[in-house]
């Protein structure tokens, strides 16, 4: 019989073998005691296996409080896999199955899940990335090279024309790719429509001038009905990129807005940290970005080397190479998605964003990097256009950077950050 695997990372004053055997039974057939019916057929044919356990140390002290308590607290990665029988192939109810109630047992002084592998049934019966890098670049006529983006900042207070406003600089600083922050959606004082059509506006007239097709990532996350009627309003008026954050909607309404979408699935992790800061609780992206690419992501946000946030490069790095690799290593559509990088970027660190896939499919999203460059935007994207080039070439920035360049302006301008490497 097909089954479901998962890894955790469990701290343990009650022992890791006892310990796997109740998170097991409580995220399978059990409870907290024997019951009648759970006979061992019973037992063998729906309840979850224990699979391997690897103690990797003890202490004296729990990571995390718990009403339990023991004088060494064990902690080890374990593996516990259940029959595809048991939920078949519905992604929120493989979230309940991998990440229930086993978060609050009392024999757990922490518990992280690390890692799943998935049947391929998972690729064949849910709908994945409709458009991926390929379509992404379809959409905006056979774009070359990585995409240079920049978010809508400030993130909230602009109005509709406000906002215009600012993409028209930005287009014709000549940027592929402008997204909305994730803290604008619908608010009173820039609602979305009027928003959409407005910036559009701005974009479809750019297009029309120079042939060159910008993508808007607007922000549609909302009530599902709501997000459907944001959908049929980008169609009105050519929009191709919907930003959904992923976390806010969860995973059904990540899938209601791919099975009404006609246009790319831009997915934004606000709130990640909750999941992932800690080291003793919570979820890795590597499980989550699978979750995500099955219900229909085609760009995944993955956070920025030597970025202003908490997560390290060698983090950032293995989550931008996890979007691009198969869901499941038993076969099935590959379903992969465009990591985007952001969060603190400018041309120092887009040659080891491109190093660590060794490709050009991802999105590069850059903020003061841009705006900040003391020649204007437009010299800030053709800093970064030539980064690009750069890094494609295998070439130093400031060997390729020629004399009173966009480029060479920005090395004298932006410091040049710490970032580990080489990644493996």
């Amino acid at each position: 019989m097909k089954r479901i695997f998962a890894t955790y990372d469990i701290e343990t004053p009650v022992g890791l073998v006892h310990a796997a055997d109740v998170l097991a039974g409580e995220q399978s057939t059990g409870t907290f005691v024997r019951l009648a019916a759970e006979t061992d057929e019973f037992r063998e044919k729906s309840g979850a296996r224990v699979e391997q356990i690897i103690q990797t140390s003890t202490a004296k002290e729990p990571s995390l409080p718990s009403r339990k308590t023991g004088g060494t607290y064990e902690r080890g990665l374990v593996t516990i896999s259940w029959p595809l029988g048991n939920l078949g192939t519905s992604l929120p109810n493989l979230l309940s199955t991998l990440a229930g109630n086993l978060f609050e047992l009392a024999q757990l002084s922490a518990i992280r899940l690390v890692n799943i592998d998935l049947p391929a049934d998972f690729a064949n019966q849910n709908p994945g990335p409709q458009f991926g890098a390929a379509g992404t670049r379809n959409f905006m006529k056979g774009h070359k090279g990585p995409l240079i983006g920049t978010i809508i900042k400030p993130s909230v207070g602009y109005t509709p024309s406000e906002t215009a406003s600012l993409v028209k600089t930005l287009v014709e600083a000549g940027i592929d790719f402008i997204k909305d922050d994730e803290l604008q959606a619908n608010g009173p004082n820039c609602p979305f429509n009027e928003r959409l059509e407005a910036v559009m506006r701005v974009i479809n007239d750019y297009r029309d001038k120079t042939g060159k097709q910008v993508l808007y990532a607007v922000n549609i996350t909302d009530e599902i009905d709501q997000m459907w009627r944001n959908l049929d309003a980008m169609k009105n008026v050519e929009a191709t990129c919907a930003m959904v954050c992923v976390q806010s909607v969860g995973l059904t309404g990540l899938r209601a807005v791919r099975d009404r979408s006609e246009v790319l699935i831009h997915g934004h992790r606000a709130g990640w940290g909750l999941m992932s800061r800690s080291p003793d609780i919570g979820i890795s992206f590597d499980v989550m970005q699978k979750l995500w690419r099955l219900a229909g992501a085609d760009h995944l946000h993955v956070n920025g080397l030597a970025n202003k946030f908490t997560e390290s490069d060698d983090v950032v790095a293995h989550a931008a190479r996890s979007v691009q690799q198969p869901i499941s290593n038993n076969g099935g559509p590959e379903h992969l998605a465009m990591p985007v990088y952001s969060s603190g970027q400018t041309i120092w660190q887009l040659d080891p964003a491109r190093e660590i896939l060794g490709n050009d499919d991802f999105i590069y999203c850059v903020g003061g990097g841009i705006m900040s460059h003391p020649g204007g935007a437009a010299d800030g994207v053709t800093s970064l256009r030539d980064a690009a080039e750069a890094a494609r070439l295998g070439i130093p920035l400031e060997q390729y950077a020629k004399p009173n360049t966009p480029l060479h302006a920005a090395i004298a301008n932006f410091p040049k950050p710490k970032i580990a490497g080489p990644f493996t």
